[in-house]
């Protein structure tokens, strides 16, 4: 009599066990995709960023011909920089290819090198005023369609597309005397901006980012924990209180580039302040990050038991004692976490920041918060729509550093919060 409801049971039973291995499955598939995914993108992006971590660099023996140069002393500074370091590098190159002839191919020889190379030369001679009238040997920066094509060679994928049967001939001499190399590329870590790949670096970007981020936590931490402080502990809860917090988690929401607009609008329309330099970004970026402050904030001051706000009573502790000698310490770690994750957020923004101008071609490296500037995450979008092959490994290597610090960021957040939190 009881064997067909316990079999019906059986095969419920069944069914949802079905069902939850099923379900089971279909999320472990979720999480392998989605990890196949990172790991291709990752491994896209390294491959193609590593590159630039090592720039070419081709042997040649410079003479400082005075007459050359057009440098009768090499003490004086104005001399030094008005001297004709091409024309040395020139005659250098000559000297190594003297089978090169017609104007044709020695512009195309010329090309070997980068103009960047002058610059070095004049900053040794600057630095070594002996060296004027002197023979040395250097290991002069190569052009980008030379690093690119001999970088390739290194993988057994020669790309021609730039570099003509003539040039790959020249490349192929200096291989087997051995006066060619790649070499550890610090100019990618101590220069600005520049149109030639080979020059070009993130120093600028990266000052750019940092002055913008200390403007923006400068002002958005103390706005934002008062802002939470007033919310939790003061705040009467009527209908005004309830329309400020709606709104505050309806901004958290908002798309990024509405927080530029309203930048525009304000701090360069309304009150005319310059365009891109790092006071205006921060101030954006303040306004973006503000919402994601106030919450976390707030959660964290929630979290503090009532029974410290209790027992700081019952010793005869004010309200601002209270709040400002146990709730904001105990609360402390969590703002910090928040404040932390807002600033990682700000440091990957780009759309803002397009909108209020520090989109620009700086070459120079800010010193302050009111010099033109630009920021990392802007500083990728510039290089990834150049059309030098070059550029494409810069890219990949600035998106590497990029994710370098916000993977610091996100780990000091973690850090502060098992460090400082105290469980109850």
């Amino acid at each position: 009599m009881n064997r067909k409801p316990m079999e019906l049971v059986q095969k419920s039973l069944a069914r949802r066990y079905r069902a939850e291995r099923r379900f089971r499955f279909f999320g472990v598939v979720s999480v392998i995709i989605g990890v196949l995914a990172l790991l291709v993108l990752f491994f896209e992006i390294f491959s193609n960023g590593l590159g630039a971590f090592r720039q070419t660099h081709i042997q040649l023996s410079v003479n400082f011909d005075p007459e050359i140069l057009e440098i009768t002393d090499a003490h004086d500074a104005t001399q030094i920089r008005s001297g004709n370091y091409e024309g040395i590098l020139r005659k250098a190159l000559a000297q190594r290819f003297p089978q090169v002839s017609g104007r044709a191919a020695k512009r195309e020889l010329n090309g070997l090198v980068s103009i960047g190379a002058a610059y070095d030369l004049r900053a040794e001679l600057a630095d070594n005023p002996e060296l004027l009238g002197q023979q040395k040997t250097y290991w002069v920066l190569a052009d980008d369609d030379v690093d690119t094509y001999y970088k390739s060679l290194q993988h057994g994928k020669p790309f021609t597309a730039r570099t003509s049967e003539a040039r790959q001939a020249q490349i192929a001499e200096l291989i087997h005397q051995g006066e060619i190399r790649t070499q550890f590329n610090w100019r990618f870590f101590t220069s600005g901006d520049s149109s030639e790949p080979e020059m070009a670096g993130i120093l600028g970007a990266v000052a750019g980012s940092l002055l913008t981020l200390l403007v923006t936590f400068v002002l958005s931490f103390p706005i934002g924990v008062a802002a939470a402080v007033y919310l939790e502990e003061y705040a009467p809860k009527n209908r005004f209180t309830d329309f400020i917090e709606v709104n505050i988690a309806n901004l958290a929401a908002v798309p990024s580039i509405i927080f530029g607009l309203l930048g525009l609008a304000i701090f360069i329309g309304f009150f005319g302040m310059p365009r891109s330099i790092p006071l205006v970004g921060g101030l954006v970026l303040t306004l973006m990050t503000l919402p994601t402050i106030i919450i976390s904030s707030r959660n964290a001051i929630k979290a503090v038991p009532p029974s410290i706000r209790d027992a700081a009573f019952g010793i005869g502790a004010s309200k601002m004692q209270v709040i400002l000698h146990h709730v904001l310490p105990l609360a402390m770690p969590g703002m910090l976490t928040g404040a932390i994750i807002g600033m990682a957020q700000a440091l990957g923004e780009t759309a803002p920041l397009l909108m209020i101008g520090m989109v620009a071609f700086i070459m120079d490296i800010p010193n302050s918060i009111s010099d033109s500037a630009t920021v990392l995450p802007v500083q990728i979008f510039l290089w990834s729509d150049s059309p030098e092959r070059a550029f494409v490994e810069r890219t990949s290597a600035a998106i590497m550093v990029l994710l370098v610090f916000l993977v610091c960021m996100n780990t000091l957040a973690v850090w502060l919060r098992k460090r400082l939190e105290r469980r109850w």
